[in-house]
């Protein structure tokens, strides 16, 4: 069934395609593309019913798992176009296969990662006009799988819909690359071990939401989240992993069941051993982050994630106190990390991790 898997294509009409917009004002997750990918899945059937097709709303029943329940899991990942005017992919397979460990999780059935590959690349073919030519611009993707049965009782739902989105965007956060400040949250939590911190599901996003409008009307960009039984130790950022450079070892906190495994994470953490920085996934308290931020020897601390790929992080603000991070500029090792992963992702500079495919 997998192996011959198949898609539709049902185009829109040129006269009837959106207006592209500009490339210097695209903002993030504003826009969306003519097309988009659909595919069902049922006990009977498994995954079927493929097809590309206009982006459109979904008529679903008011009855239906989704909204009552919280099956639903999604992906971020990104096309950029490079050098030659290639289009290339940044690890999407590794993408995907992290959706299929959301999948299993929330009990919901594994995609055919390959098919899917295939798929998604004849979307970005079709839609490649949308794909974004300026500096630091690049069209977001959003893999998205759904539950529909129409039924209130808590158990998995019997059908799904998986489905993929595009956006052409610019910078995730409005000061672009330039350091944000982050509101360390001691008060609420966004994941525990044993639940679903770590995988990409979208209760944990709800989750956070409340905290994050604290910090914004603090005038904070993000949330910091500690760990939910002692409240001590740094955890992640409300859409990042974090990373600390204290006496110049590159440390991040491990992955132990609340932590999403970060695709640029895994990134950074290779790029910067092939480099020679000395790197460590170990606990972290953020009386240690603090004390050496006032000490001297935390030289710099930056988040990092599909949409922003590297976020330097020049300001915390713990308990009502303002700790500032390498006097609030961007580190040498972020800028590094930012130009040297962009310049893998865009095809400027060699790719020795093989981590890019070329759609076309």
């Amino acid at each position: 069934m997998w192996e011959n898997l198949e898609v539709a294509l049902e185009k829109v009409p040129r006269e009837k395609m959106k207006a592209k917009p500009d490339q210097d004002k695209l903002g993030f997750g504003l826009h969306f593309t003519d097309h988009m990918l659909l595919m069902k899945w049922d006990r009977v059937n498994g995954w079927h019913d493929s097809k590309i097709c206009p982006h459109q709303d979904f008529h679903l029943d008011p009855a239906s798992m989704v909204f009552h329940y919280g099956q639903a899991i999604f992906e971020g990942m990104k096309a950029y176009r490079g050098k030659d005017d290639q289009i290339l992919l940044f690890r999407p397979k590794d993408n995907f296969e992290r959706m299929n460990a959301s999948a299993l999780r929330m009990c919901m059935p594994r995609l055919p990662v390959d098919n899917v590959l295939k798929m998604l690349r004849a979307l970005l073919y079709l839609e490649r006009e949308w794909i974004p030519a300026a500096e630091g611009a690049s069209l977001y993707i959003r893999p998205t799988m759904i539950a529909v049965d129409p039924y209130l009782g808590v158990r998995p739902s019997e059908t799904y819909w998986f489905y993929v989105i595009l956006s052409p965007v610019g910078a995730y956060y409005a000061e672009g690359f330039s350091p944000t400040r982050i509101y360390v949250s001691d008060e609420h939590v966004r994941a525990v071990r044993g639940g679903v911190g770590n995988v990409k599901t979208a209760g944990n996003y709800a989750a956070s939401l409340f905290t994050s409008q604290v910090a914004k009307k603090a005038g904070y960009t993000q949330v910091l989240w500690l760990d939910a039984c002692e409240h001590r130790y740094v955890e992640e950022v409300g859409t990042s992993n974090i990373f600390f450079l204290l006496e110049n070892e590159l440390i991040t906190p491990p992955l132990g069941g609340s932590i999403l495994p970060g695709i640029t994470r895994d990134s950074v953490l290779k790029l910067a051993e092939s480099w020679g920085v000395k790197t460590a996934e170990r606990q972290i308290a953020i009386d240690e982050v603090l004390a050496a931020s006032q000490d001297g020897r935390l030289q710099e601390a930056f988040g990092t994630g599909t949409a922003a790929v590297i976020s330097p992080v020049g300001e915390l603000m713990y308990r009502d106190r303002i700790y500032q991070i390498n006097n609030g500029q961007t580190g040498p090792l972020a800028q590094r990390l930012f130009t040297g992963l962009q310049a893998i992702q865009h095809g400027y500079d060699a790719d020795p991790f093989k981590w890019t495919m070329r759609v076309f």
